[in-house]
């Protein structure tokens, strides 16, 4: 078991401050849920966390050893799913996977991963939402990083590969800790051992979605 431990993180852009002291902790074998309206700070919170993106302050632990985040990259100790696709539109899938993984075990099973036969022949520009970040998923889970950070997964998807993903991602607990943001909140709730939701720069923890309604992240009865 390996913990990651993000501290105090601060960030402010101009006269705005997007987090204010923000902590973070989890595990492998946890999924943490991170809820945020829009411009609150989630995905400012992930770049800071990878080292992508400079904080004005914070501190990252990983097993109680400290990490400059110009380390967290070369070092592979945290992957990143970005909102935007990081693969090459033109290529086929089936010469994307070997690209990436050019032999082994891991590539094999990517390639017989629920699914995929079904697309492997196609362009990668051309696969459906769904598809897409399935295969993105599948491809950062055969990767070493012990943590993965998620920047809306469930954005967009068909239901069938919301419910693939949902499987995907429960099925890395045994190796992986992650966070997530998404605003599709119930997919969250339903895989996450626990959630924080970002209000006002800062960081709250919550359970359910009485609490996401306790914060104003979401209104009573979703109205």
């Amino acid at each position: 078991m390996s913990r990651l431990q993000v501290s105090r993180v601060n960030k402010s852009f101009g006269k705005r401050q997007i987090l204010d002291e923000v902590s973070v902790s989890f595990e492998t074998g946890e999924i943490i849920g991170l809820f945020g309206r829009n411009g609150s700070g989630k995905s400012t919170l992930l770049k800071c966390m990878l080292g992508t993106l400079k904080a004005d302050s914070l501190e990252i632990r990983i097993d109680g050893e400290e990490i400059k985040p110009s380390e967290v990259i070369p070092r592979q100790k945290i992957g990143f799913l970005p909102q935007e696709t990081f693969l090459p539109k033109e290529m086929k899938v089936r010469n994307v996977i070997p690209l990436i993984f050019p032999e082994g075990e891991d590539q094999d099973k990517i390639f017989y991963s629920t699914g995929v036969a079904a697309f492997d022949g196609k362009i990668v520009g051309k696969l459906s939402a769904g598809q897409l970040k399935y295969l993105e998923l599948l491809l950062l889970a055969h990767m070493p990083h012990p943590f993965l950070l998620l920047d809306e997964p469930f954005s967009m998807l068909e239901p069938r590969y919301i419910e693939l993903v949902k499987e995907l991602l429960l099925s890395l607990k045994s190796s992986k800790g992650l966070l997530l943001t998404d605003h599709y909140y119930r997919d969250v709730l339903e895989v996450a051992n626990r959630s924080y939701v970002l209000k006002k720069a800062r960081a709250y923890e919550v359970e359910s979605e009485h609490d996401l309604v306790t914060h104003k992240y979401l209104k009573i009865n979703n109205e």
